[in-house]
Parts: structure tokens; sequence; C-alpha cells
């Protein structure tokens, strides 16, 4: 995938990086469901978040890092760029690896890193956020509880990600701004089923759907 140059009037400005867990792996808390059901949940759930972000006006590039290749296969097909990831035991070593990846393909654009769980994600919602940043400086969205992060930005050299438990506060500590706004779509990330029940409220992407309907949980 080629990312579109900045200027001449066009706001591309940022290369989003994903990391996506192995959906055989992912979203263990969605109790209540068999491993294949949880399997194709996340995975639909990453989908809809990539393809939101291609959607993105501000958005040149969307690059994932997994170590499944054959999902890395549907990823591509769908627009991203892939590469294995870096570091499956440390997420935030992962990501500035990935961001490095980003910045040799793309050096133009911001690297982005964004969570692979937000299946109700509008790219409304994510051009607002990316347009009302203070430029220059580190900066996060918290989730929809205001305790996690769906989204950090940062200039190339000073990218220094703190996802994991209480990252929204790990951010702040670390001198990054926090975007205000509803966003409620990219703020609504889903770690369980209460989550997903939310996130239908807002509307799921066209993968996840059909599958939330189907398995009873929308």
């Amino acid at each position: 995938m080629s990312a579109q140059p900045p200027g001449n009037g066009s706001p591309t400005r940022f290369a989003v990086v994903v990391p996506v867990k192995p959906p055989a792996f992912g979203k263990s808390r969605l109790g209540g469901l068999g491993d294949e059901q949880r399997r194709r949940l996340a995975a639909a759930f990453a989908l809809d978040t990539a393809a939101a972000c291609l959607a993105a006006r501000s958005v040149g590039a969307v690059l994932v890092a997994t170590d499944d290749a054959g999902f890395a296969a549907r990823l591509t097909a769908l627009g991203c760029a892939a590469v294995p990831d870096g570091d499956t035991n440390d997420l935030n070593a992962a990501l500035r690896q990935a961001a490095r990846e980003a910045h040799r393909r793309w050096p133009e654009l911001e690297p982005v890193a964004l969570c692979a769980d937000l299946p109700a994600l509008r790219a409304a919602d994510l051009d607002a956020a990316l347009g009302s940043l203070v430029p220059g400086g580190p900066s996060f969205v918290a989730d929809a509880d205001g305790v996690g992060t769906t989204l950090y930005t940062a200039p190339h050299a000073e990218f220094d990600p703190r996802f994991g438990g209480g990252s929204r506060a790990a951010h702040l500590a670390a001198g990054a701004l926090e975007v205000a706004g509803e966003l409620p779509t990219l703020r609504r990330d889903v770690d369980d089923l209460d989550d997903l029940r939310a996130a239908a409220v807002l509307g799921l992407g066209p993968r996840t759907a059909p599958l939330a309907q189907e398995l009873g949980l929308a």
C-alpha cells in the first residue's frame, strides 16, 4: 500500500499501526462463547477497525503487526500492509518496532498506534481526533471507561506508547496530551460481552454486525 503524499490541500498526515493478536488467541474475556466464536469475533473486530482506518481522510497508510500469516493475507487484501509482530510479550515494544517500520516505509507520515478491537469505529471519529491534535508532541485518546487508551500518537522521534493496565494515567504521567471530545466509536473498545453490546448501540461494522446477530449478542 502506498501512502498519499501530504500537501496540496490533502489532510493525509498519519500512518496507523494496529497490533493484532492471532484471532485464535484473541478476546479470551468474551465469556460464554466457544473458541471458534471468539476467533471469528476477534477477526471481525480487527477487519472492521482496519477498514475504518483505511476510510479516514487523515490516514495515508495502515500497517498491521500480526504473527498470523493467514489473517495477515486477509488484511493486506483489504488494503493494509502487514508485518510480523516484533515482540509478542511486550505490546509497547512491538508498537515501537512497527512504528519504526512505518517510518521507514512512509517517512512523511506520523505514526499512530490504534487498538484492533474497535468494531464500531467510524472514520469520522478517527479524523476528528487526529484533526484536533496539538502539533509537536504525544497525544492519546482514552477509552470509554476513562481508564485505558485506544489511540496514541507522537512524532516518530518521540513515539513511546504506554498501553497496558491504567494506560490513561500512564500516558498522562509521561506528558502526553489527552484528546477531548465525544468520539464515541473511537473510545468504545471491546473486551467483554457488555462492551460488545455497548458497541452495537453505536453501530457495528459490516463484518462484526452480522456475526453478532448470528450469535445473539446484538
